[in-house]
């Protein structure tokens, strides 16, 4: 199962370039992701029925009992089956559906084949952490496909809408995962549904569960969000919301109702949700106008159904409910199709502007009939010997509810009878069009708008847009003449349901009382249509001003006022007023909660302290000042500067004020054994300097021209909080330990595991790899974001050279009387020539010059010594950015460009991948991701080399930070330097201009 979801991703990823090679033929080969999904179910079967369904287990992170579980059962093979075999048949109908080279087909192709793989993954997701991860992925991509057409609104809200509503759906089926995990001690879904919880947490956990499937199935109330997505192209109406998405609903429920069915509670809300879905959905069909809107209210009707079959909790339910399951997806992803046929012959989806089409188009016609049979029960077709069964189950049920359940499904059955000869008679009927039907806009198979005008022109469509329905249509008949197969293939999965008899699937089961039932629902459906023009107006003058989209609407259009006002109210512009709430915050709640906590406790390890000179007393801990003087005083001058740095109003004061509280940091670190952190913290304070000095050339020089004494006192005691509240809990909290910590095994693990005797760079590169790659990654977000705020138009992958400058043929300036002292300047630093004389230093040059080359040495010494001394990738990459930042400082940013040559993206692109790619490497070798392992190389010249692969970790992380402050000096630096340059000559221009 894996293999089927793998291969959907690699699909998806190929599509853009296939589509862009070959056309609109790609989703040939796009179709066999799904094709090779329903294969694999079909070559399953045998093992499925006979219990004894694949299941496969991909361990991902043991330590934390995750893994990727997948299982093979009979509610799974069926809905696999379903996404594939639909699947593939709506990617060949794109195939004749998209027009040759239009817009956005590339990325549809490529959401549309992730989608049907993230389908495929629920569908067989045996954990219930993974079926959660593939349940947002359809959320995500559902987004997506229902949004293609991008440019216009309706797709934009349509879009909005769903993700919100399913989104909160999703967020309240994860509280009921994380508690029905908890509450089993198991994350395993057959394990769950084996031996279920009870109590509270289970009927919690239920509860949200369904709550989850509601909304993915567009239940009421939240049933709105389905029409509005008829806005998407055809195909992912056909897929997403009739075979595929709002299925995803569907099989949660079904897929715990065998455990939780039994619980108070899930029975009543199964109930409510399906019958009212169901009345109203049928109820709503029968007064729209667009063929989509038709289908898509009677979806929301056949979907109560099913969440009435399915979480009824009795065995013949089950089983009805189970076939209805796949009959629905047959005809209503043909019928969505067939409309889509209509679509693009005629222009127009409007069932009042068509008429004749029975006669032009003779094969869609019998589709759409063939599949219209099926959706309102007429023998011999799937759909009737569903709801025969359905009828039969409830007939027959000994409790009182069954007889009112026959009843909702009876009236149910008769709306979709009406609706769907609605459907029929308005997509193929003859009859005058309506002369007094208003202009609608549609979406033609194009993707065009198109005017709803009589149809007096109709297109042939191609054979690829009418087979994949007709297929669909045919199998719905195929299928009933079968019956006993059906029994036979889904009687498994509803012997797991606790209560009740087994049904029976058959399409003649002699003159029953649910056969008189279906033919008074077939009468009076019939004569519904009959008088369809009296129950519209009936339904006019009913109409109720207050639907659910516009209670959706106002409710969001509400919260978007009141997010307004509160971000009116705390979101003032004030950085200053930001960190002095939040540093408020930490001060009231961890500080009050720290200091109710040390009320008269008595913490381990401050006995021994206690009796020490120099000691003092805070509620039960005892404190020792310092160990010995030099820490004092490093106290002492980071206390200064920070008291200094609140009260100081000039920005570049404070900046060397913080800077100098940094390197008493530094010390600090150095006098505690810690010299890697120490000179790191050298490094990044430095390079910090740097930074804050490119920045500050755009800012004031104070921070305020008004008095801020009173402000600066406030930000001093905030500060003397903020510090008394963070050093009680560093304090305390290795005190409150009550297990010994994991860093007491460091020192044999780095050595052992490591190959290193740094534990600091091993625990960073091995032991916690995966951590550093997270942090990396964020250094490449920083530098993205930086570039972005700075860059006032699109990134450039050219570095500015000195040949650039020469190229622009810009008068240089002249040099002074001592020429031969001007040529002696000029080739100290290459960019030398290109800067005015008043802006060089000789100085400068001289020490740039000699102490660069210097320090990319130390840095690459700093790099490979990192493993068993002071030094690593990160220190190293530091060093280097540092000397790119002397080299810029010096000679400007076509100096910088000199330097390093290379776009910032490749470094940090290149560190990045490069650090990742030792994960790889080492599963190839059999091994954990980003474990290390030891080589020992003989070489002719240098002998015995002991190389440790984390090594390659290390040098993606100095790249990174190369690219890092590469991307900072480009962007702070040389865009800004470039930006006053341009200024400067527009002043002069304006002034010449003004001469």
């Amino acid at each position: 199962m894996l293999p089927v979801v793998v291969t959907h991703l690699l699909l998806a990823l190929a599509a853009p370039a296939l589509v862009g090679r070959l056309g609109r033929k790609a989703f040939w080969v796009l179709a066999a992701g799904p094709a090779a999904a329903a294969a694999y179910a079909l070559s399953q079967t045998r093992a499925v029925l006979d219990g004894r369904g694949p299941a496969e287990r991909v361990e991902w992170v043991p330590g934390l009992g995750l893994a990727l579980d997948f299982r093979l059962d009979t509610l799974s093979w069926l809905m696999l089956l379903i996404v594939g075999a639909v699947g593939a048949l709506v990617l060949l109908y794109c195939s004749a559906y998209f027009a040759r080279g239009a817009v956005g087909m590339s990325r549809f192709a490529a959401v549309l084949v992730a989608f049907a793989g993230a389908m495929a993954g629920l569908v067989t997701a045996d954990d219930l952490l993974l079926l959660f991860v593939f349940w947002e992925l359809t959320t995500v991509f559902s987004y997506l496909l229902i949004g293609h057409h991008a440019d216009r609104k309706p797709s934009r809200r349509a879009a909005m809408q769903a993700i919100v509503v399913t989104t909160a759906g999703g967020l309240t089926m994860l509280v009921g995962i994380v508690v029905l995990g908890v509450a089993a001690g198991t994350w395993r879904v057959s394990e769950v549904i084996a031996d279920p919880p009870g109590g509270t947490a289970a009927v919690v956990a239920a509860v949200c569960l369904l709550a989850g499937a509601a909304t993915k199935s567009a239940q009421v109330p939240t049933h709105f969000w389905l029409p509005a997505a008829m806005a998407a192209p055809t195909p992912v109406s056909a897929y997403l919301h009739a075979a595929a998405m709002v299925k995803a609903g569907i099989y949660l429920v079904a897929r715990f109702a065998p455990a939780f069915a039994v619980l108070p509670g899930w029975r009543w809300i199964v109930l409510v949700l399906g019958s009212a879905s169901m009345l109203l959905g049928g109820y709503r069909a029968l007064r729209q106008h667009d063929l989509k809107l038709v289908l898509a209210f009677g979806t929301i009707s056949q979907l109560g159904l099913l969440v009435l079959l399915l979480g009824y909790g009795t065995r013949a339910a089950a089983l009805a409910g189970l076939a209805l399951l796949g009959a629905h997806a047959m005809f209503k992803a043909s019928l969505f199709l067939v409309v889509g046929v209509v679509d693009a012959a005629t222009g127009t989806r409007d069932l009042r502007r068509l008429t004749g089409l029975a006669r032009q188009l003779p094969l869609t016609a019998v589709t759409g009939l063939l599949a219209t049979a099926s959706m309102i029960g007429l023998p011999p077709f799937a759909g009737y010997v569903a709801k025969e069964a359905a009828l039969e189950a409830w007939a027959h049920d000994a409790d009182p509810l069954g007889r009112v359940l026959t009843v909702v499904v009876a009236a149910g059955s008769l709306l979709t009878v009406a609706y769907g000869l609605r459907f029929a008679w308005g997509a193929f009927g003859w009859r005058a069009a309506s002369p007094a039907a208003e202009p609608v806009e549609t979406t033609s198979a194009t993707g065009g708008v198109v005017s709803t005008g009589s149809t007096t022109v109709v297109k042939r469509p191609p054979f690829l847009l009418v087979a994949p329905p007709f297929v669909l249509s045919v199998l719905g008949l195929a299928v009933a003449l079968l019956p006993s197969v059906g029994d036979h293939l889904l009687a498994p999965y509803a012997n797991t349901y606790p209560v009740g008899e087994v049904g029976h699937l058959t399409l003649w089961a002699g003159f029953t009382p649910t056969l008189a039932v279906t033919v008074v629902v077939l009468t009076l459906g019939a004569a519904a249509f009959w008088q369809r023009a009296r129950i519209e107006r009936l339904q006019d003058r009913l109409r109720s001003p207050l639907g659910a989209d516009l209670v959706y609407r106002r409710a969001m259009r509400r919260l978007d006022d009141a997010a307004a006002d509160v971000t009116g109210a705390t979101q003032r512009g004030s950085l200053p007023f930001y960190l002095g709430t939040i540093f408020l915050v930490l001060i009231v709640g961890p500080g009050l909660a720290l200091a109710w906590g040390l009320r008269g406790t008595v913490l381990p390890g401050t006995e021994a302290a206690a009796g020490r000179t120099g000691t003092f007393q805070i509620g039960p801990l005892t404190l020792v000042p310092f160990d010995r003087p030099a820490q004092l005083a490093a106290v002492g001058v980071i206390a200064a500067a920070a008291v200094l740095a609140a009260r100081a109003r000039r920005r570049l004061k404070a900046m060397f004020l913080v800077g100098v509280a940094g390197y008493g940091n530094a010390v600090i670190f150095l006098l505690h054994g810690a010299p890697d952190l120490a000179l790191t913290q050298v490094l990044t304070e430095t390079v910090t300097l740097v930074v804050m000095v490119l920045v500050l050339r755009r800012l004031p020089p104070y921070f305020s021209d008004r008095p801020l004494a009173a402000g600066r006192w406030v930000r001093l005691a905030i500060g003397i909080g903020v510090g008394v509240v963070m050093m009680l809990l560093v304090t305390v909290a290795p005190l409150a330990r009550t297990h010994p910590p994991i860093s007491v095994d460091f020192p044999h693990e780095v050595v052992t595991w490591g190959g290193g005797r740094n534990i600091v760079n091993v625990t960073l590169v091995d032991v916690r790899a995966w951590d550093t790659v997270g942090e990396i990654s964020v250094l490449l977000v920083a530098a993205t974001g930086v570039a972005s705020l700075v860059f006032l138009r699109q990134r450039s992958g050219r570095v500015p050279r000195v040949r650039d400058e020469a190229a622009a043929h810009r008068p240089r300036p002249a040099p002074p009387s001592d020429a031969a002292g001007w040529r002696q300047l000029s080739t100290w630093i290459v960019a030398g020539p290109t800067l005015a004389p008043e802006r060089r230093s000789m100085m400068f040059e001289v020490v740039t010059r000699v102490v660069f080359h210097a320090m990319i040495v130390f840095a690459l010494f700093l790099l490979f010594r990192g493993h068993n001394a002071p030094g690593g990738g990160f220190a190293a990459g530091l060093v280097v950015g540092l000397a790119l930042a002397v080299r810029y400082l010096a000679g400007g940013r076509y100096e910088l460009g000199e330097a390093a040559p290379v776009h910032p993206g490749l470094v940090l692109g290149t560190g990045l991948f490069l650090s990742a790619g030792v994960g790889l490497v080492s599963l190839l070798a059999g091994q954990h991701a980003l474990e290390s392992f030891l080589v020992d190389l003989h070489l002719p010249v240098f002998g015995t080399v002991h190389l440790v692969t984390s090594l390659f970790f290390d040098l993606g992380v100095f790249l990174v930070v190369i690219g890092l402050v590469l991307d900072i000096l480009r962007s702070l630096g040389a865009e800004i330097d470039h930006q006053r340059e341009l200024e400067g000559r527009l002043e002069t221009a304006g002034a010449g201009r003004q001469r």
